[in-house]
């Protein structure tokens, strides 16, 4: 049903050469990033907590360790279940009871389809050693992930904090394969399978098989690598759905930028080895040819992409952007004019992109990175705003075409919405 092309081939096959050299020096920022996720620390309330549930039927289609997808409703109390199953909750109720996989039962075939697919993020692995070592975390084996996750900002389920989407379809489909959602190849003698195109489809395959398919909306989403990944795959995840449903993608923190470094130097460009034509991986070359709508949702001041393009280690030996690199308030005069550059070519980037009206944007003046599943940073009473509108007001009137978003924010330091993240 949905075959990779020869570009997506070169896609993940340049991906493959970019993530090579690349995590000796972002897994501890990574791990300092993740910290932050969920915003929950902040807010007195009880996130929805959802389990794993196995795709069975990707073991058939050579997708290595069988993946998990996170979703509401599965194999849990009916009391969640009802948010999930819209139309005929009543009788649904009444009729099974207690808990009940609306997928196996067969339930969703009588759904009002209005799917959210959420990529998990979670970096890249590099060379055999690290790939290797990822293998055995819950980045790279559906074996050691979470046995919960908190449904929380875009997957709430509770109007109050998720406003457009709270009574969505809401599915997060968990990240192992290192290469957001793109590779397609193994390594015999280490014992590593690179499927994450593999997982991608046996996901859909799975969801369109027990009534996805009949959907009359449905958005695309994911947050940093999963970022990356909805734009990506948006085309081919609209292509899943009859030309009538609205379908729509969403990247959050997901366009990384071929930018220079605190050296010179390009450290994302380097880790291509050379190879010449492969350039085509980074979204700021790709966002333009996406034909489905798509919405960018990025801080302008990447903390990930800080610590890790701007000023990694690799390109600081002597550690002058230490400090600054952990909190941008320690950052002197000419370090932040180098930022301010960064934001100006990420402007840059997106102007052919903004060109579409069908298109949707929010960058924010802030060290932030991922804020979509924050609730802090989605929708909350001191959320993050561009005159006025939060993340995810602004998300809601570009998807349901309620207006026009694509909204600029002033250079740091103007906007005082922002949660800014600090490191130690």
């Amino acid at each position: 049903m949905m075959k990779l092309s020869w570009v997506w081939i070169v896609i993940a096959i340049a991906f493959l050469q970019l993530v090579t050299g690349f995590l000796d020096f972002n897994e501890p920022e990574l791990s300092l990033i993740e910290a932050y996720d969920y915003g929950v620390s902040k807010l007195n309330y009880n996130p929805l907590m959802v389990g794993l549930t196995l795709i069975t039927s990707a073991g058939a289609k050579g997708a290595g360790t069988l993946p998990y997808i996170s979703l509401p409703g599965w194999n849990i109390a009916w009391l969640s279940l009802a948010s999930w199953i819209l139309i005929g909750r009543k009788q649904l109720a009444h009729s099974v009871g207690g808990s009940v996989d609306p997928l196996r039962s067969g339930l969703w075939m009588h759904a009002d389809f209005r799917p959210i697919m959420l990529w998990q993020g979670g970096g890249w692995c590099n060379n055999v050693r690290t790939c290797v070592y990822r293998k055995k975390t819950r980045r790279g084996s559906s074996t050691y992930m979470e046995k919960q996750i908190p449904f929380t900002g875009i997957l709430s389920d509770k109007a109050e904090q998720n406003p457009d989407f709270f009574n969505w379809n809401r599915v997060k489909l968990r990240y192992c394969d290192g290469a957001s959602f793109t590779g397609d190849t193994e390594n015999k003698a280490a014992k590593l399978q690179f499927r994450g195109q593999r997982i991608w489809l046996a996901a859909m395959e799975d969801l369109m098989s027990k009534g996805m398919r009949n959907a009359k909306q449905a958005l695309l989403s994911g947050c940093s690598a999963g970022g990356l990944a909805s734009i990506l795959h948006c085309d081919e995840f609209r292509n899943l759905f009859p030309r009538t449903s609205k379908v729509k993608c969403l990247s959050d923190a997901g366009l990384f930028l071929d930018a220079v470094d605190v050296s010179g130097g390009r450290t994302l460009r380097s880790l291509y080895n050379g190879v010449v034509g492969l350039q085509c991986f980074f979204p700021q070359n790709l966002i333009s040819n996406i034909r489905t709508p798509l919405f960018i949702l990025n801080a302008a001041y990447d903390s990930w992409q800080i610590q890790s393009s701007i000023a990694p280690p690799s390109a600081d030996p002597h550690g002058y952007w230490h400090e600054c690199r952990l909190n941008h308030a320690k950052c002197s005069a000419s370090q932040m004019r180098f930022l301010q550059g960064f934001r100006i070519e990420m402007l840059n980037a997106i102007k052919g992109f903004s060109q579409s009206r069908e298109n949707g944007l929010f960058i924010n003046s802030c060290f932030a990175h991922c804020q979509t599943e924050r609730q802090d940073t989605w929708f909350a009473a001191n959320s993050p705003e561009i005159r006025n509108k939060a993340i995810a007001i602004a998300v809601g009137d570009w998807y349901f075409d309620r207006a026009g978003v694509k909204i600029i924010d002033y250079p740091y330091p103007c906007d005082k919405s922002c949660h800014n993240l600090v490191f130690k």
